[in-house]
C-alpha cells in the first residue's frame, strides 16, 4: 500500500527535461514533472499499438476484471492519491474534492466494467439475420484537463480499456503529477503497455497525439478553441473523437421557487471545485418577483463556505489552480464592477497574498451581456441577472454558442420539464445543476462538443460498430 511519499517518489522522473510543480494555495514546492517530447510520444505510442491485440483477445470477462482490479488499486492507494491531487490541484480534501473525486474514479472504473454490453440482434425474420458487434478501434489517445485530472482521466480510460482499446493519456501540462500517479496506480495491476502516459506540452506532444495516423480515436476534455485545432489536427487520418468542450451553462429560476430551498443546491451547482467545472452553472437567470430574496440566500449560504488551503480540513474551497485561471475571473469580475452590476459578495481579492485565491463572488443587477455573463469564467464568481419574460431568458440562455448544461429551478416538476425542453443543452437538470451519473449519457451541443461519455453509450463511443449479415 502506498503513502505519499512513496507515491510521489514513483513518479519523480530520473533524468531528462523537468519543471517544478508548485501548490496553488501555498506556493511550496512538491516535486518535479517530466517534459517530454514527440519522441518520447512515439516510443509511448508504438507500445501501446504492440500491447493492444493481446489486451483484446482477452475477452470481455477478464477485461472487466482488470478493471475491477485497477479500481481496488485505487482504492487501496485514495489516501496519498487525494493528497497529491489536492496539493497540485488545489482542491481541498473534503466536501466534493479531492477524496471525492478519487473516489469516483474507482466507481467510473467499476461500472464501466459492469455495464451490460450484449451482441445487438437488428434483424431476424426467419429470412434474414444480422447482428452488431463492438470491436475495439485500436489505440485511444486520451487528453484531459486540470480542473478534475484523475475523474475525468478516468472517464476516457475505463471505457477504452473495457472495449479492448489501448490507451496513450496526455495529461494537463499544470496537473501532470496527478495524471502520472493515476497510471502508475492502475499499472500495478494492468498488462503492461496497455495503459500509457507521457507529459509534455499541448502544443507540440499534444498536437502530434492528435495527428498520429497509430492512434484511432481522440477524447479529449478541455476549451472549445483547443477541441477546434484537434478537429483540424485529427481531419487528415478522419481520426474518431469525443469532444467535451467549454460551457457558460444557464439556470433559470422560476418564480414559484422557495428561495431559502434553494439555495444551497444553487450554490454548489455554480461554486463546485471554485468554479473551476465545465458543467458548473455560470449564469443565474432568476425571475424579477423572488429575485432579491434568491440573492439573500445564496448570499447567506456561500458567506458560510470555508475558502483556503486544501489540506487544511475544514475547507471545502480552494484556490484558482493556476494564476493564468485567476487573471481570467479578475477581469470578467472587473468588468461587471465597470458596468455598475451590484457586487453582493466578494470580488474584493487581495493580490498580494500568497496562493490563488479569489474569493467567492455573487454580482448581482448585471446586464445579460456584460462580459461577466457571456465568457466561461471558470472560477468562484457568479452572475445573478434579472428576468420577467419567460420567452425573453430562453432566447437569452440560448443565444451563446455553448450547449453543454442548463437547468430550470421549479416547484412544478412538469413545468421545468417543458422549459427543459427549449433549452439547447445536451443535459438539463431540474431543481439541481451538474450532477453525473456513470449510467447517463453526457455531452454537448453546439460548440460544446459531440460525442457521449458514459453508460452504453459511452462504451459504444470507444468503439468501431460492425455488423454481422448472414
Amino acid at each position: 500500500m502506498h503513502n505519499y511519499d512513496t507515491l510521489l517518489a514513483a513518479i519523480t522522473p530520473q533524468g531528462g527535461t523537468t519543471r517544478e510543480v508548485h501548490d496553488p494555495a501555498t506556493g511550496a514546492l512538491i516535486g518535479t514533472a517530466p517534459v517530454q517530447d514527440v519522441a518520447a510520444l512515439d516510443a509511448v505510442i508504438d507500445r501501446a499499438v504492440a500491447a493492444q491485440p493481446g489486451w483484446a483477445a482477452l475477452g470481455d470477462e477478464e477485461r472487466r476484471g482488470y478493471l475491477h482490479r485497477a479500481a481496488d488499486a485505487i482504492e487501496a492507494a485514495a489516501e496519498p492519491l487525494a493528497e497529491l491531487l489536492s496539493r497540485e490541484q488545489g482542491k481541498p480534501l473534503n466536501g466534493p474534492n479531492a477524496r471525492f473525486e478519487v473516489s469516483a474514479c474507482a466507481i467510473w472504473l467499476r461500472t464501466a466494467a459492469d455495464t451490460p454490453m450484449p451482441v445487438e440482434v437488428l434483424v431476424d425474420d426467419g429470412e434474414s439475420y444480422a447482428e452488431m458487434h463492438y470491436r475495439p478501434i485500436g489505440v485511444v489517445g486520451a487528453i484531459t484537463p486540470w480542473n478534475w485530472p484523475m475523474m475525468i482521466a478516468i472517464w476516457q480510460i475505463a471505457p477504452s480499456l473495457r472495449m479492448g482499446n489501448a490507451v496513450v493519456a496526455k495529461p494537463a501540462e499544470t496537473t501532470t503529477l496527478s495524471g502520472l500517479a493515476l497510471v502508475a496506480v492502475m499499472n500495478e495491476v494492468l498488462p503492461a503497455g496497455v495503459l500509457n502516459i507521457v507529459a509534455g506540452p499541448g502544443r507540440t506532444v499534444g498536437d502530434a497525439l492528435t495527428k498520429s495516423p497509430l492512434v484511432g480515436k481522440i477524447m479529449f476534455t478541455g476549451s472549445t478553441g483547443v477541441g477546434k485545432r484537434i478537429i483540424e489536427a485529427s481531419a487528415n487520418n478522419i481520426t474518431r473523437l469525443t469532444l467535451e468542450l467549454g460551457g457558460n451553462d444557464a439556470g433559470i429560476v422560476l418564480p414559484d421557487v422557495d428561495p431559502a430551498a434553494i439555495a444551497a443546491d444553487l450554490f454548489w451547482g455554480a461554486f463546485i471545485n471554485t468554479g473551476q467545472t465545465c458543467a458548473a452553472l455560470k449564469r443565474l437567470y432568476v425571475h424579477d418577483s423572488v429575485y432579491e430574496q434568491v440573492v439573500e440566500h445564496l448570499v447567506a449560504f456561500a458567506k458560510d463556505v470555508p475558502m483556503g488551503v486544501g489540506l487544511d480540513e475544514q475547507n471545502v474551497l480552494g484556490p484558482l489552480q493556476n494564476r493564468g485561471q485567476y487573471d481570467i475571473v479578475h477581469r470578467l469580475v472587473e468588468s461587471a464592477k465597470a458596468s455598475g452590476a451590484r457586487v453582493v459578495l466578494g470580488g474584493d481579492p487581495d493580490h498580494d497574498a500568497v496562493g490563488n485565491f479569489y474569493p467567492t463572488t455573487i454580482v448581482a443587477d448585471i446586464d445579460p451581456h456584460n462580459d461577466l455573463v457571456v465568457e466561461e469564467q471558470f472560477g468562484p464568481a457568479l452572475p445573478v441577472i434579472r428576468y420577467t419574460d419567460l420567452d425573453e431568458v430562453l432566447g437569452l440562455a440560448n443565444e451563446l454558442e455553448f450547449g453543454l448544461g442548463a437547468s430550470v429551478w421549479s416547484s412544478d416538476r412538469d413545468a421545468a420539464r417543458q422549459i427543459a425542453a427549449r433549452l439547447q443543452a445536451g443535459t438539463v437538470w431540474i431543481n439541481s445543476h451538474g450532477g453525473l451519473h456513470p449510467m447517463v449519457p453526457f455531452g454537448g451541443a453546439k460548440q460544446s462538443g459531440y460525442g457521449r461519455e458514459f453508460g452504453v453509450e459511452g462504451l459504444k463511443a470507444v468503439a468501431e460498430p460492425q455488423v454481422v449479415s448472414g
